[in-house]
């Protein structure tokens, strides 16, 4: 991986260097249409892709220690398919069938699409956000008498359990399932111009496979408020942050900076 004189250093001149490699710490997409091969065939970078986390499933004798009595609630709340996938292994574990008038509150259209894989859902029993915390908090207010479960990993942000407590919403946190580092020993020799993290637990990740990693010339990008901090906080100069009001997307903010690169270059 990149190395440079001192945790966190970074070349300052690195900017002048331009981008043409990039490593996403995520899965290899399933489909052709990937906006990052786009980028690559448009300007001719290497894209390559690696999980910088793994999740693991609680088991289910773990989980009984919490007591957490699933039945006992009105409603559950979805931020991620990890969490729906994990949730029903529990209930299938547990032998619970969830009844018919359990209310099911989603972050996004495409966790509510995806639950449908476990359950056939009723309009009147499901409630989406638009796509983000805040976008759900808005629904559950309209829903302060039900009881919320919320199926969660390890590491999870603060906000939905926040804004239960503070609104004095009756709910239950479950963690069933973990978030841990990904095994990148395989990259020690690798070298990128670009490293795209989306999560702190990403660049948790990158310091517990590198703990000697310097930034050097190469560039961070980092999706989300939370992933942005995650990087100063250990010491890294963010380069690429998403979303912005021209670009909400990580690959559009990529191809952002790297048209500014093409146009400095031309001056």
């Amino acid at each position: 991986m990149a190395e440079s004189k001192a945790k966190g250093s970074a070349n300052p001149e690195r900017h002048k260097f331009p981008i043409k490699s990039i490593l996403v710490t995520q899965p290899q997409p399933t489909t052709d249409n990937s906006p990052y091969l786009s980028i690559a065939e448009k300007y001719g970078i290497k894209v390559d892709f690696r999980a910088f986390i793994e999740v693991e499933p609680v088991p289910f004798k773990e989980f009984r220690k919490d007591k957490v009595d699933i039945l006992s609630h009105t409603a559950v709340i979805f931020t991620s398919r990890n969490a729906v996938d994990h949730f029903f292994r529990i209930c299938q574990e547990s032998k619970i069938e969830m009844p018919a008038d359990m209310k099911y509150f989603c972050i996004s259209d495409q966790t509510a699409y995806y639950l449908q894989k476990y359950i056939t859902l009723r309009k009147r029993k499901l409630f989406v956000g638009e796509k983000t915390a805040k976008d759900l908090f808005e629904v559950i207010k309209k829903h302060k008498n039900e009881k919320f479960l919320f199926p969660c990993s390890n590491i999870r942000k603060d906000d939905i359990p926040e804004f239960l407590t503070t609104n004095k919403i009756k709910h239950t946190e479950a963690i069933i399932y973990k978030t841990v580092a990904a095994d990148l020993s395989d990259l020690d020799d690798v070298t990128y111009d670009c490293l795209a993290f989306f999560s702190p637990s990403g660049i948790h990740s990158l310091f517990i496979n590198f703990p000697d990693f310097k930034q050097n010339n190469t560039r961070i990008a980092a999706f989300g408020p939370t992933t942005a901090k995650a990087v100063r906080d250990a010491g890294l100069e963010l380069d690429i942050e998403a979303p912005m009001p021209n670009a909400p997307s990580m690959t559009g903010a990529i191809e952002v900076y790297i048209q500014n690169q093409m146009q400095e270059a031309k001056k």
